[in-house]
Order: C-alpha cells, then structure tokens, then sequence
C-alpha cells in the first residue's frame, strides 16, 4: 500500500517517548492521516494517567484505553506459570503483555476500517516480532508501520529533541531516560549505566526500584506466607481466596517489600544481539518458586523431567512472539494434564530477597514417609538386589566383552 492511500491508522500507544512522538510523526509523513491510539492496560497504572488528554493534544482523533489486566493473567501469564516457562531466567514480563496488546489492538482496528497499524518498537528489540506475529494471526494482510525502521531519528536523545521541537510533552530527561516497560507482572530496566556490564545496578538509589526495596533495605525478620493452588492455579494467599490477578498483586506488595524478585541478566535476544535487563518481578518470582515446590510431591519423575524439557520450548514460543502458534497451543493442553493433581498449600519464608521453602502439603503428594523413612518400614531392600543387577547388566556385559578382546 502506498502511503498516499492510507488514510486512517490505529497506533499501539503507551504514552512514553516512542508513541508520544509517533502520533506528529505519521500525521507529518503520512499524508495528516487520521490516528486513533490504542492503550492497553496491563497493569502499568500511574503510567495511564493523563493519557486520554495527551494523545488528543498531540494529534490523535481519538483513544481507546482497554482493561487487559483479566486476559493477561488468565489466558497468558497462568498457563506460562503452570508451564514453568522462563527464558534464561527472566520470567517474560514484558513478552507475555505483547500477544494479548496486539490482539485487542488487531480487533479495533478491523471494527475501525484502519488501513494500517503502527507501533513504537525499535528495529533492534524482540517487542517488533511479538506485536507483529500477533497482527498477522489475525488480520494477515493488515499493512504496519514500524516508524524505526522509517525514520531518520537514530537515539532516544534524538527522539527527546523532536519531541521539544513538537512541542510534545514528556515526563523523562536526558539524565534519568531508561527504557522501561510497566505491567502487573513486571518492571524492567535498560539503558544508560546499564548498558555497561560492569556497572552494578543502582539498586540502593532512590528512585531506580519502583516495585520494591533493594534486599539491603528489607526487613530484618522473615515474612511467611501460604499459597493454596487447585490444578496448578493459585486461589488463595494466607489461606483467603482470592482471583490469580489479585494474588499477584498482593504478592507484589509483599515481595517487593522484602526485597524479592530482583533480576540482572544478559539475555540473548530473539534478533540476535546480546542486551542487558535488569528486572523487578517479586510476586510472579514468589508464585513460580511455591508452584514449583508443589509440584515436587505432585508430580512423577518421568512427567516432570519431561515438563522441565518442554517448559524451554514454551518459554522461546513466548519470548518470540509466537504466542497464537499450533505449537504453544499443544504445549499447553500438555501442561493442562500435567497440573491435574497439582493441588495443596505451600509455605515460604520470605527474608531479604530469599524465599525458602517452609512447608508443602498436598492430597496428591506422592511422597511417602513411610516409605523415605531411614527409621523401620515396609521397603524390603533386599530387592535393591535384583533392581541393580538388572540395570547394571548392560554396563556388566560390556565390561565382559571388552576383557575379552583385550586377551
């Protein structure tokens, strides 16, 4: 499609740097189309402030502000939890918001008649394959915009000057400009000192932390919790029931105020370059470790390892965008049977950004105290015997053919 002929676009719009100058942008190079934003809540609360007035203000025809927080827990960041999925140990905040955006995004911009859809992404960044995989799932021929990879503007820096110049109003400076991605789930961290793998993050400075306190500054006695899950889903924190979304949240407060879930790592990102995220996720770190505790007496050893293996392939699927696949589909119908008797109550002691374990309980718990036990029981181990000879055969036999040839 030819620019010319592109009269209305929905814009993927946050409010910060990127979109914020995207809106004068497309309306300067694309022929003063109209521009409808679209802002998907996830949970980055503050941040949607004063949205609505800034996006008119800066040029779009209207805004569309959507509460996703419910879809986003349920229908992504639940069964990535069951899954066990995390990526080189980051547990995929800001990649489990991007199918669930770009979906809602897709469906107003068919009801709108838009001729394209446009997003901030950068060109070097995994976010550009995550919306864009969830376009084409949905509206396949849809066309889209992704001004970095138009434009002429190469820095944030720059991007802050042609804000000025348009007089677009920004809540960041030169000096404090990370880039940041907000949801429920998460808050991450790149750029400036970051960007240098010898500095340490400035987990101390006022300010830098906005989900939590640096372990430093946690409590000095222990917090304990309980988490009661049916079939692999949390329903219960501290023994009151309570949605998956407000879990997390709460969790948010309570991790966050001990010091938990914070995370520096050098990721390998899906284009290839290796990049530095420093991350604050302290409830979704707290519920990975007590599910993972429950399902250490919910699950047998065959369908566990084998969940493990698979749980590498489901975390790639969401960090590259590949939510809406037959594949990620398949994982988590697997995942769904896996999580059947993962149910009962666990215990953490929550100290200075460590969480250990304090207690699991479960109907389904196959392990066995009177089996385990070093005291008297039942187990014969006289047929440890037998077992061992048996598996060892193999090894027996090759040990006796090679003795032999060695005459």
């Amino acid at each position: 499609m030819n620019k010319k002929d592109i009269k209305k676009v929905v814009l993927a719009y946050s409010g910060g740097l990127d979109t914020s100058i995207i809106i004068p942008w497309l309306k300067e190079n694309y022929n003063n189309c109209e521009v409808i934003a679209v802002s998907g809540n996830v949970g980055q609360n503050d941040e949607l402030e004063g949205l609505e007035e800034k996006a008119i203000k800066t040029g779009a025809s209207k805004i569309y502000i959507e509460d996703l927080t419910d879809e986003l827990v349920n229908e992504v960041i639940i069964p990535s939890m069951k899954a066990g999925a995390e990526y080189e140990d980051y547990l995929l905040g800001t990649a489990f918001a991007r199918p669930i955006i770009a979906k809602r995004l897709t469906e107003i911009a068919i009801a709108e008649g838009a001729d394209a859809i446009c997003h901030g992404c950068t060109g070097k960044g995994n976010d550009q394959v995550r919306f864009e995989l969830a376009i084409k799932a949905f509206a396949p021929d849809m066309q889209i915009i992704a001004p970095w990879r138009e434009w002429d503007i190469k820095s944030r820096d720059e991007e802050i000057d042609y804000a000025e110049a348009h007089n677009v109003p920004l809540k960041i400076n030169r000096e404090t400009n990370y880039s940041k991605d907000k949801n429920l789930w998460h808050l991450s961290h790149e750029g400036l000192d970051l960007e240098d793998t010898g500095n340490e993050p400035q987990y101390e400075k006022e300010g830098f932390l906005e989900m939590g306190v640096s372990p430093l500054k946690a409590p000095d006695e222990p917090t304990y919790i309980t988490l009661d899950f049916e079939q692999g889903t949390p329903v219960a924190l501290n023994d009151e029931k309570m949605s998956a979304k407000d879990i997390i949240l709460k969790l948010n407060e309570i991790g966050g105020a001990n010091g938990i879930g914070l995370l520096d790592i050098v990721e390998n990102r899906l284009v290839g370059m290796k990049c530095r995220g420093v991350y604050e996720t302290p409830g979704g770190t707290i519920l990975y470790k007590a599910h993972s505790v429950l399902e250490s007496i919910c699950l047998d050893k065959m369908t566990a390892h084998k969940k493990k293996e698979l749980a590498i392939t489901f975390a790639e699927l969401v960090y590259n965008g590949q939510w809406f696949t037959p594949l990620r589909e398949a994982l988590s119908a697997f995942v769904d049977k896996t999580q059947e008797k993962v149910t009962g109550k666990v215990r953490l002691k929550l100290y200075k950004g460590n969480m250990i374990n304090a207690g699991v309980w479960s109907d389904y718990s196959l392990y066995s105290e009177e089996i385990a036990t070093f005291g008297e029981s039942d187990y014969n181990q006289k047929d440890a015997e037998g077992f061992i000879n048996l598996w060892g055969l193999p090894i027996k036999v090759q040990a006796m053919v090679d003795a032999k040839n060695k005459k």
